[in-house]
């Protein structure tokens, strides 16, 4: 199986080329996902001898994450199915950032700004993904869903901001949290496989960013 997967969905851009149990990778940070990330893509095909209409999948972090980063991959994702007649494979991003983890159960926790984070819990499963517990969600860190009692480890650059507000509201269900975490477009590729097998592949028009919070529009004075 052949899949070209991305994430645009925090600061850090990344693009993967997953080909039948090999990955071809390239991440960068900052605000530079609309002017590298076709370089990026080009490159890694380039780097593997394809062409793009020699996939099988396209696959993206659909988000929840910051909203440009999110309009950018999904321009690019329904551009490059659309332009190849390519399916694509919606990932969400808290379930990438949760993937990597070496832990059985995950607290994934994304800056959403306006002092808010993206949330989910996230427990391993026996095919060694890790499954969403309930529902994503938007709240503030003080506020976060509080997951089952247990071992969790807490990712993401939603605990780099509010890792003493998180601390404390997890109390005795936080083991630990990782620093400077972030989705990533190799995970992306593992996950899409497993849900491309499943059938759960849409048509690029279908593949749409999920935002998760309701209000998009920028507040006066505040960043995204």
């Amino acid at each position: 199986m052949k899949i070209l997967a991305f994430d645009t969905s925090t600061e850090a851009c990344s693009v993967a080329l997953a080909i039948d149990g090999s990955v071809y990778d390239d991440l960068v940070l900052g605000q530079q996902h609309s002017s590298r990330i076709l370089l990026m893509v080009d490159a890694l095909l380039a780097e593997a001898d394809l062409r793009l209409n020699q996939l099988d999948a396209v696959a993206f972090g659909r988000g929840p994450g910051l909203f440009t980063g999110l309009r950018i991959g999904t321009g690019v994702v329904q551009g490059l199915a659309f332009g190849a007649d390519l399916p694509v494979v919606p990932v969400s991003s808290l379930a990438a950032l949760a993937q990597p983890q070496d832990a059985a159960q995950v607290l994934t926790a994304v800056d959403a700004r306006m002092s808010q984070v993206y949330w989910g819990a996230f427990t391993r499963e026996a095919n060694g993904t890790l499954e969403l517990i309930g529902e994503e969600s938007v709240a503030a860190p003080q506020a976060v869903p509080l997951p089952p009692v247990g071992c969790w480890r807490g990712v993401g650059s939603g605990w780099d901001r509010y890792a003493d507000v998180l601390t404390k509201r997890l109390g005795a269900r936080l083991e630990s949290w990782l620093p400077e975490r972030y989705p990533h477009a190799r995970d992306v590729a593992t996950l899409a496989a497993i849900d491309f097998q499943r059938g759960q592949a849409v048509t690029p028009e279908q593949a749409l960013p999920v935002y998760v919070r309701d209000q998009v529009v920028r507040k006066p004075g505040s960043s995204e």
